[in-house]
């Protein structure tokens, strides 16, 4: 297969933000093109994942040079799933987006901005160089700066500003390490940097600018103690936008730590893992008080992003194949999951008005259909079987007690019903009772046409956790070449 089709989850987002601006006096075209964009870059990412888990890697060197000299994009199973599970968030959210998003933010390139995010994420997964990655970091960044405060609302204008702050100085604090790391190994495509720095005689300094990178990583994916700038900020856009940025920005953070950490910083791993596995420990229980502290259905699952996220640098770090393992099976179930439970708070907004649990009730018998789906969903991220949250909960917990990793395994297992409890409160509030007096449910045609987004990633989470066997054959291919760097550093260096 020719190898410019892994260019395409980048070119083709990049495309239609650019037709899109072009159409700004039509939104009936900008939303035809966004959504034909979504569409085609969901079935190629479909073709990429394929292809790299028959055939292996595909490697693309961007101009007339070989590997390490050109700026590459590479792409194997791990990075193809990641670009799969954002052409389905993305695919999702821009139809929920279609039906919720006000015309005052449609008229100010909402879909320019979130083509442009999009092409930002994927370009994270794909790209081979450690600059690039700084680069298309920038790019997702800068548009979620704008659609977060798209709107200008006081409340999103003061988190807004918060948000950017804090992603300015982690940008310098990566751009820093980036160059650190090219003084002393003197090259920034990745595979090459494995290479160097796994004959690096001396390694403390090397060591050192790995920590920063966690650092980096870590803020960008709202690790323990980095998180603080995630709830607040996730709560002041509408719905559409926080599943959005909820199911993917902290992913590309958690993308970036494992690629690095299993590429590049790799020697030193009883140190280095032992770290990312006291941070996942601390991320995932302290998120998780953080969602029982709440009484906001959004603010919840946002602090429940948190807590998540420490279930899959648990796996990084007890850095083992089936660790591993556990870790991309619970990032493919937590996108997956994350966003529906988003989009679920946005439809119990548009029902009764608001997303605070103290004036919502009655949901489960004036609108079942949203009952069931947020139900499944919210079990499913607690890790109730039959549900995908139980089984990658299992893999970790399994790989965690072959390494007599009990400590880790003991969070995470109360981390676990202390979600499930979470996801009970925001039941009782929300689902049971009786609605509150004066408030007429939003039923009918307007309602039913809110519903699909939501229920297509519960079936996904249905269907994902019943056939858990046959995503475990891609899973664990993806798992083998992270533990395997040789296949990667092969693949795009022979280029």
């Amino acid at each position: 297969m020719n190898s410019n089709i892994i260019a395409m989850p980048v070119v083709i987002p990049m495309l239609v933000g650019i037709i899109t601006i072009f159409f700004y006096k039509s939104l009936k075209w900008q939303k035809i093109v966004a959504g034909l964009g979504a569409t085609i870059n969901l079935i190629i990412a479909f073709v990429i994942l394929q292809e790299t888990y028959l055939n292996g890697m595909i490697v693309l060197p961007v101009g007339a040079f070989p590997a390490p000299f050109s700026i590459v994009l590479a792409a194997d199973v791990f990075g193809a799933i990641m670009v799969v599970l954002a052409a389905i968030v993305a695919f999702v959210t821009l139809y929920y987006s279609f039906l919720t998003i006000d015309k005052g933010r449609e008229s100010h390139f909402y879909y320019t901005l979130f083509a442009l995010q999009i092409m930002g994420i994927n370009g994270a997964f794909m790209t081979g160089d450690i600059f690039n990655l700084f680069v298309f970091f920038e790019i997702l960044l800068l548009s979620s700066y704008a659609l977060l405060v798209l709107g200008g609302e006081p409340y999103q204008l003061q988190e807004g500003f918060k948000y950017i702050i804090l992603n300015m100085i982690s940008g310098v604090v990566f751009l820093i390490a980036v160059a650190v790391l090219y003084s002393v190994v003197g090259t920034l495509n990745m595979a090459d940097i494995a290479v160097k720095v796994a004959e690096a005689p001396e390694k403390g300094l090397l060591t050192a600018v790995g920590m920063t990178f966690l650092v980096v990583f870590g803020m960008k994916g709202a690790l323990f103690p980095m998180y603080f700038w995630l709830p607040r900020s996730y709560f002041a856009p509408p719905a559409a936008i926080a599943a959005l940025f909820g199911a993917l920005l902290t992913k590309v953070g958690i993308y970036a730590t494992i690629r690095v950490f299993t590429l590049i910083f790799n020697y030193d791993a009883g140190f280095t893992h032992y770290m990312i596995l006291l941070l996942a420990g601390f991320t995932m229980f302290l998120g998780v008080l953080g969602a029982l502290s709440q009484m906001d259905f959004k603010r919840i699952l946002a602090y429940h992003i948190i807590s998540q996220v420490g279930y899959m640098v648990m796996g990084l770090g007890i850095f083992t194949p089936w660790a591993m393992v556990g870790a991309i099976f619970y990032i493919i179930h937590h996108i997956l999951v994350k966003s529906g439970l988003f989009l679920t708070a946005g439809v119990a907004s548009e029902v009764l008005g608001t997303t605070d649990l103290r004036k919502l009730g009655g949901m489960a018998k004036t609108n079942p259909a949203l009952a069931w789906i947020f139900l499944i969903l919210g079990l499913s991220l607690a890790g109730v079987p039959p549900f995908s949250g139980f089984f990658s909960k299992l893999v970790l917990i399994q790989a965690g007690m072959e390494v007599e990793r009990w400590g880790i395994v003991f969070v995470s297992l109360i981390v676990s019903f202390l979600t499930l409890f979470s996801m009970m409160k925001i039941w009782r509030f929300a689902f049971w009772g009786t609605t509150p007096e004066g408030v007429t449910p939003l039923r009918g045609k307007a309602y039913w046409k809110l519903l699909p987004p939501a229920a297509i990633l519960m079936v996904l989470t249905i269907v994902i956790g019943l056939n858990a066997q046959f995503f475990l054959k891609y899973i664990t291919v993806a798992a083998d070449q992270l533990m395997n760097p040789q296949i990667y550093i092969k693949a795009v260096l022979s280029i």
